[in-house]
């Protein structure tokens, strides 16, 4: 079965620390993603750059950076998704800042209300992103994705599924995490999120942390996944809008790629947070495709019962 897939770049950084995730779009399309899941035999379809307001990069109000501006580009882009959708085609989110996700996964919340379908977030990222405007140190919404789709937020992004919360606790699960603000940690603590930080991945191996992650996802699950390129260690991907050193190497983001795409249940995708400003010669997005590649199957040799 041919997939489709809708390419829907989001080039903006209104809900970021930093400026350059606007050109992380373009950057993905550089460093050849169409091309190389049109040659996996993917029917894609490049649907452009949505086109919502600029940064106007103004200090936060009342806990929020650019609320109005985040809202307007999650609006967009939860419509660009539904239409995907809508016409069966799976969504692949090109960011852009990870505030932006709000939009991607409530769609995908939305849609698997309609289709009677469990939805399953697999957060990679070295940030829980689960600030609330009490608790954040800066206001910058991409700090703050997950806690908005758990219903604590503006009322505009709380509500952006049709239902509230869009996700319940229990359907996240972080992969990555390694910078937790104070405030934020009694949050996620008290929501009981599944993460497995790095110290787990030290521990245990990326193979038995992903074989935890992904258990009971079956036929009837929707498989979400939010990569931010912030997941990986700075030392292969430098050009991350947040870098945290002390991620996972090359071959651990490979092995956890591997392992999703071997459920067979990936079933829309965001790649978040490639900052080309921050990047050596688009180094980083190179490395992102050939990763979502990995996402999608792509494999060495076939593989065998060892």
């Amino acid at each position: 079965m041919v997939i489709g897939i809708d390419l829907i770049g989001a080039p903006s950084d209104v809900g970021a620390s930093t400026r350059g995730c606007s050109m992380g779009p373009e950057a993905l399309r550089v460093a050849g993603l169409g091309e190389a899941l049109a040659d996996m035999g993917m029917a894609v379809r490049d649907t452009g750059n949505l086109f919502g307001p600029q940064n106007p990069w103004q200090p936060a109000q009342e806990g929020y950076r650019h609320l109005p501006e985040v809202i307007a580009w999650n609006r967009l882009i939860h419509d660009a998704c539904m239409t995907a959708y809508d016409a069966g085609r799976m969504p692949l989110l090109m960011g852009g800042d990870h505030s932006l996700v709000i939009g991607s996964i409530s769609a995908a919340a939305r849609h698997c209300r309609r289709q009677g379908k469990r939805l399953v977030v697999l957060w990679l990222d070295a940030h829980a992103d689960f600030n609330t405007s009490s608790v954040t140190p800066s206001g910058n919404i991409h700090g703050m994705p997950l806690a908005c789709l758990c219903g604590a937020g503006p009322d505009e992004l709380v509500a952006m599924s049709g239902e509230v919360p869009a996700l319940k606790p229990e359907a996240i699960c972080q992969v990555g995490v390694r910078s937790v603000d104070s405030g934020e940690r009694h949050l996620v603590e008290a929501a009981e999120l599944e993460v497995y930080d790095m110290r787990a991945i030290d521990e245990y191996g990326m193979r038995a942390v992903m074989q935890r992650a992904l258990y009971g996802v079956d036929e009837d699950t929707h498989l979400h996944v939010s990569f931010d390129i912030d997941f990986l260690d700075p030392d292969i991907a430098p050009g991350g809008g947040t870098v945290v050193p002390g991620g996972p190497t090359y071959r651990e983001a490979q092995l956890c790629m591997e392992m999703i795409a071997d459920s067979g249940r990936l079933s829309s995708l965001d790649v978040m947070e490639l900052n080309p400003a921050l990047d050596e010669r688009n180094r980083t997005a190179r490395l992102a495709v050939d990763l979502v590649e990995s996402l999608f199957g792509q494999s060495t040799l076939a593989r065998r019962p060892i």
